[in-house]
């Protein structure tokens, strides 16, 4: 995967995740998509809402929606309940398949691949591509505690460069994000 201008992209931060190592994710979701045809990648925060922040990005993108996650160490180590449904809009539910095993995340993002990638982007030459901060540039947006974004690639370049190393890549589809419950 080489991340060029024009290429829409959900960035994300990524680790360990409820008490879980992120390599033993990485295994258990691509067995998920391979069983079941997508897996759902569970997150939480209100940056990538999936109504009101990535569905509307997902939409408008008119191509191909790339997850593109920066692996990290991370102290994540909440409770590992499993959501037993699913929903687009938060008001129609659906059985989570046995198949599917998603813990410890009130939303989670719709994949059906998952690899492991040496791949890097430059968030300076990045846009929010949805919401509030709607334009901002991606490495002034991306700080603290705000790990994840709808971002737009371009080939401007605003500020001093932030290379950020991209280990893992996905295909979010249809519905792209959803809502989770126990």
């Amino acid at each position: 995967m080489t991340i060029r201008p024009g290429d829409k992209i959900l960035f994300m931060k990524v680790g360990t995740h409820a008490a879980e190592d992120l390599t033993d994710i990485i295994a258990r979701k691509q067995a998920e998509i391979e069983r079941e045809g997508f897996a759902l990648w569970g997150y939480g925060g209100n940056t990538c809402n999936p109504t009101s922040m990535v569905q509307p990005f997902a939409l408008n993108a008119q191509g191909p929606i790339v997850l593109a996650m920066q692996p990290m160490k991370s102290n994540h180590f909440a409770e590992p309940i499993r959501a037993e449904e699913y929903s687009p809009d938060g008001l129609t539910w659906t059985r989570v398949p046995s198949g599917i095993n998603c813990v410890g995340s009130r939303y989670a993002l719709v994949i059906d691949s998952l690899e492991e990638v040496e791949d890097a982007i430059d968030l300076a030459s990045t846009r929010v591509a949805v919401g509030p901060s709607l334009g901002r540039v991606g490495s002034a947006y991306i700080q603290g505690r705000v790990d994840k974004a709808c971002l737009e690639v371009t080939d401007e370049l605003v500020g001093d460069p932030k290379i950020i190393e991209i280990g893992l890549r996905a295909n979010v589809v249809d519905p792209f994000a959803v809502y989770l419950r126990n």
